[in-house]
């Protein structure tokens, strides 16, 4: 296991007992779209945290907490934030439930839409972005998907009441994206940390800035959790979130030096030294942190867009691979 990851939990698939009566549901190898998601159950009641990139991964879950569920029924669920695969499959949610978000989330839904992704992936844009995209997100089905969107805005710290249970929800962004949440269970010291924290891959920062994000690092830690899910990789504890802040701290400080130097966000983002971080999977993500460092330091730089930036990382994989 990588530094940070909590050994008393199995990096395996499917749901695991983390707490008396919460669950994490794990997804290796947690890559791009393979997130995790997590259930909280109360008395009478149960609170779902994230649904997944799509309808027959969702299906999957939600039928593997039907164990739990049909005496205490999910009435609220929260996306952590508005990536598809922690919210493409709400619409398998009953109709009651009430669905919690940051209101950044909506936008960013659609702005991601399954037909974006499906487009993407049926485009030729010849080599090496075609492979790239089709690792990132050739695994899963984008057909049929209704998006959903959350019923009710996280605007402050938020209290549920889940069956005589207190769930906290906590806006830490902007961070990961414009708006992220975390979801925090007092009672079992569990923080589900959504993509504001990855275990054993590289963290993205499409938002930003760094400083708001190592932030919010340091607010999961102020909670003193035990156990902590990240949106992607094995359950850790706060010496995960430590590391992951470490990891931002490096890359942000090498743009501010290369931006200051004169250097262009894209050659910043090729020349970046990544330290003792240079082993993590997924390290092609600095392109899209470097990209949104620059854009916090000159608010005038364009938006690279999405195709351009999933090129420029389908470019730096294939020159840092040999």
């Amino acid at each position: 296991m990588a530094q940070g990851d909590d050994e008393t939990v199995p990096y395996t698939r499917g749901l695991h007992r983390i707490a008396p009566d919460v669950w994490s549901w794990l997804q290796p190898d947690g890559s791009w779209g393979w997130s995790n998601a997590g259930l909280i159950a109360g008395a009478d009641a149960s609170c779902l945290v994230d649904t997944l990139f799509d309808l027959p991964l969702t299906r999957e879950m939600l039928a593997a907490m039907a164990d739990v569920t049909p005496g205490r029924p999910i009435t609220d669920a929260v996306n952590t934030h508005g990536n598809g695969d922690h919210c493409f499959g709400n619409e398998l949610l009953a109709p009651e439930v009430r669905i919690h978000a940051a209101p950044e989330v909506a936008a960013r839904m659609h702005g991601e839409a399954p037909e974006v992704i499906t487009a993407l992936l049926g485009t030729r844009f010849g080599p090496p972005l075609d492979a790239f995209a089709h690792r990132c997100f050739g695994s899963f089905a984008f057909d049929g998907i209704t998006l959903r969107e959350p019923d009710v805005p996280v605007l402050a710290d938020t209290t549920l009441e889940v069956g005589g249970r207190e769930v906290r929800l906590l806006p830490l962004g902007p961070a990961h994206t414009g708006g992220d949440v975390a979801v925090h269970v007092p009672d079992a010291g569990v923080l589900f940390a959504g993509d504001l924290l990855f275990i054993g891959g590289t963290p993205v920062m499409w938002a930003g800035p760094a400083a708001s994000w190592i932030a919010a690092c340091d607010a999961m830690i102020a909670l003193g959790p035990e156990v902590i899910v990240p949106g992607h990789g094995p359950v850790t504890t706060v010496e995960g979130v430590l590391e992951m802040r470490a990891y931002l701290e490096h890359v942000d400080r090498q743009a501010r030096e290369a931006f200051d130097a004169g250097k262009t966000w894209e050659r910043a983002a090729f020349e970046m030294d990544l330290g003792r971080f240079a082993g993590l999977p997924d390290a092609e993500r600095v392109v899209v942190t470097t990209h949104a460092a620059y854009r916090h330091l000159d608010p005038d730089l364009p938006d690279a867009g999405p195709v351009r930036l999933f090129e420029l990382m389908a470019r730096w994989a294939a020159e840092r691979s040999g």
